[in-house]
This record gives C-alpha cells, sequence and structure tokens, in this order.
C-alpha cells in the first residue's frame, strides 16, 4: 500500500538482515583456501583466482534485483519528470531558495510505490517524505531524491536527476541516476563498477590542481563561495549536486565540491558512483562518507578522479574562507 507523503510513520519500514554473501560464495572462497584458511598449495594459481572471480560474481548478485527495480523506478520517475518539463511550471517554496513542483512529489511517490512493493521491509529517507528516525534501526535503507536540481528544472536548465540509492551498513551499495531530459542513466553497484546508458564509466585523468576542471553550484557562485578558488582551478557552473557528480564518474569533470551543507539524498547516488568509476568521494576532512545517520544534512563533501583529492584538499584548507569571528 502506498502511504501518504506526509506520514512520517511512512517514511521508515522494518527490515530483513540480508548480507551480501551467499553458501554458494562462500563455498567458492574455501575451495580457494586451505584447511588453515591459507591459500591451497594444491591448488593452482589459476584455479584460486577463477574461484575468487565467482566467490566476487555470486556476492554482487544479491543486488542484481535491488538494480533492476531501481532502474525501474528512476526510469518511471523520469517520465513523470519530463511531463513537466515546461517552460513556466508551477512550483512553491518548501523553505527559502527551496521549492517544490509537482513533478517532484509525483515522482516521490511513483519510487516509494515500486520500492515498497518490492522491497516492504526496508527503510526510506527520502527529500519528499517526512523523515522517521525509526530507518536508523535499519541495515538497508533506501536514499531518493526524486528530482534533484529542482531550480534548474524549472529554469527549464537540462541538468537535473532522479536520484535512487540502496544504503546498506552505512555504505551505498545500488546507486541510480537518471538525466531525463538527455535519457541518460548512470548506474553502480558496489565493487562492479559504473555504467552510463550501459557503457563502463570511468574519471578523468587530470593530475595537477592548476588544470583541474571544478564543477560549481551556481546559487553558490551567486553568493561568491567560489571567488577563493577562481584563481587556482577551473570553474565550470554547472547544475545540480547529483548531475555534478554524474559528470565526475563519467569524466566531464575532474572533481566537485561544496562547503555548504548538504543532505544525504543529494550525495548518495552520485558518490557511489563516482567511487566505482575510479574516484573519491568523501567529506571535507577527507573521511569516507557514511549515510542513514541521525540528521541527513552533511556539511560538505568533495568528489574527485582521485588522483587530486588530496591536493583539493589542501588547497580547500589553504583559502577557504573562514567564519567571521
Amino acid at each position: 500500500m502506498l502511504l501518504r507523503l506526509d506520514d512520517r510513520a511512512a517514511a521508515a519500514h522494518g527490515l530483513r538482515a540480508r548480507g551480501p554473501s551467499s553458501p554458494q560464495s562462500e563455498a567458492a572462497l574455501r575451495a580457494a583456501r586451505g584447511a588453515d584458511g591459507e591459500p591451497g598449495s594444491r591448488i593452482p594459481p589459476g584455479a584460486r583466482l577463477r574461484a575468487r572471480r565467482r566467490a566476487q560474481a555470486t556476492a554482487v548478485s544479491a543486488f542484481i534485483r535491488e538494480r533492476e527495480v531501481a532502474v525501474r523506478a528512476a526510469r518511471a520517475a523520469g517520465a513523470i519528470v519530463l511531463r513537466y518539463y515546461v517552460p513556466g511550471v508551477a512550483a512553491r517554496e518548501k523553505r527559502p531558495d527551496n521549492p517544490v513542483t509537482l513533478a517532484d512529489l509525483e515522482a516521490n511517490a511513483c519510487i516509494h510505490r515500486l520500492i515498497e512493493e518490492a522491497f516492504a521491509d526496508d527503510g526510506w529517507l527520502s527529500e519528499e517524505t517526512a523523515d522517521s528516525h525509526e530507518r536508523l534501526a535499519h541495515r538497508r535503507v533506501w536514499v531518493v531524491d526524486p528530482l534533484d536540481g529542482t531550480k534548474e528544472f524549472i529554469q527549464h536548465i537540462p541538468e537535473f536527476c532522479v536520484c535512487v540509492a540502496l544504503v546498506e551498513d552505512g555504505r551505498p551499495v545500488v546507486a541510480v541516476e537518471y538525466n531525463p531530459a538527455a535519457d541518460r542513466l548512470y548506474t553502480a553497484v558496489r565493487g562492479e563498477g559504473t555504467t552510463v546508458n550501459g557503457a563502463p564509466a570511468r574519471v578523468s585523468t587530470t593530475a595537477r590542481v592548476p588544470d583541474a576542471v571544478v564543477l560549481a553550484s551556481r546559487s553558490e557562485d551567486k553568493r561568491g563561495e567560489w571567488d577563493a578558488f577562481k584563481p587556482h582551478v577551473h570553474v565550470k557552473l554547472t547544475g545540480s549536486v547529483a548531475f555534478k557528480l554524474a559528470e565526475i564518474a563519467t569524466g566531464a569533470g575532474d572533481a566537485t565540491f561544496t562547503l555548504t551543507p548538504k543532505n544525504e539524498w543529494d550525495i548518495c547516488a552520485g558518490s557511489l558512483l563516482v567511487e566505482e568509476a575510479g574516484g573519491r568521494a568523501t567529506d571535507l576532512e577527507g573521511r569516507p562518507l557514511v549515510f542513514n545517520q541521525p540528521s541527513p544534512l552533511r556539511p560538505g563533501m568533495i568528489a574527485s578522479n582521485g588522483v587530486l583529492h588530496d591536493g583539493l584538499l589542501a588547497l580547500i584548507g589553504e583559502v577557504a574562507p573562514r567564519p567571521a569571528g
């Protein structure tokens, strides 16, 4: 049953504990090792490697259905979003500088229904559903932004995404982003890589910070938050946070970061896209991002091709504006 979007009790559900391993994967791992747990000396190295690959494939297969449902939900929500993608679409302000449209709400209801039908016991966190701390007790939580980039959507700038991610024990394990304006589907499963429209995606190879193309928020730029960085990197104004992360994952930009707090639903799916494409996504101290936290608001983040990451963190530490006083 689809629950009301404004019902706090409907924001999270119970969880059936599931891990990525299976009896088949455990057996394959045992076949690659000796009785004492170390590599078996009587097993040829090639056989051990093949056994490990079979074990990894079996473990990843635990998320095949999750990925399929996430893709179906993102595409269905994208079709709804496109119906409203016309000049002059009606919008209201949830909070200052935070608009919402019927596209956001209807896409959210669509994703919620499809996820709930397939995984009724999983938790739920979405921008357009009232939050409930009940989700904190769950190992598996779906983190959703039905339309990341509502401002771009309203302005008819095609740089927005539908975002669907599955978090298990604080880490995203499945991620789907869909840009319906360009019909570009980005997917990732932890340990399996990132694809865009089915083709493998990889981050850029830019190695020097002065050469880096850093994707920045238009609203942050208007507030002057990028002025201190413009002498040091090439700043390119780009759409929503999720859209920027997808661009990093495909090598269309080298990095993106924000000193402005962002919610988990803004960055969860995109962070896995970047990591599985060979990059890094961390907080501003270089620590791994952890999701399904008591407050969904994260105090800034950075994503890069990996090679540039430490250099950009150092740059942020050197030139980022300091709070007054």
